[in-house]
């Protein structure tokens, strides 16, 4: 796996065309959500690519602390969490959070990180350091849970 850590203005037309592929194909298609990926934020964030050869298998986007929760000043935020169809079953979902984690330190210092979880995948988020930390709630028709990972 090779990981790509960007901007937006530093993704390619391709690096950008394949990842919107990929969160088009996962959360529009596969999930059956229909709701608008191209949320205007992109631009805010880091984009964290995994190439295996020529093929997207892993992408995640992150966002700066106090970026996209104000409130919470001091939280990073990791969302868009993909695993591509064809390497599903593989583990790579744990390299590719370790990996996020290991950029977003290095870029903006230790602290804790956010998410908004499937609330189907609380168990496995939770194997990563992160709890629950307020109520369910529904996020275009799929029930989520926020979650947040302490500092290590």
């Amino acid at each position: 796996m090779r990981w790509q850590w960007s901007a937006f203005d530093e993704l390619s037309l391709t690096d950008l065309y394949a990842l919107m592929a990929l969160r088009q194909e996962v959360f529009v298609v596969e999930q059956d959500c229909a709701y608008l990926d191209a949320d205007g934020r992109d631009a805010a964030a880091r984009h964290l690519l995994g190439w295996e050869g020529e093929r997207l298998g892993a992408y995640l986007r992150a966002f700066a602390p106090g970026v996209e929760h104000p409130e919470a000043a001091r939280d990073m935020v990791i969302g868009r969490v993909i695993t591509a169809p064809f390497l599903r079953g593989t583990g790579l979902g744990r390299p590719l959070m370790a990996e996020g984690h290991r950029r977003c330190f290095a870029t903006w210092g230790e602290g804790p990180i956010h998410i908004s979880a499937q609330a189907h995948l609380e168990r496995y988020y939770a194997s990563l350091g992160y709890r629950v930390v307020g109520p369910g709630y529904d996020e275009d028709g799929i029930p989520h849970l926020p979650m947040r990972r302490e500092e290590e």
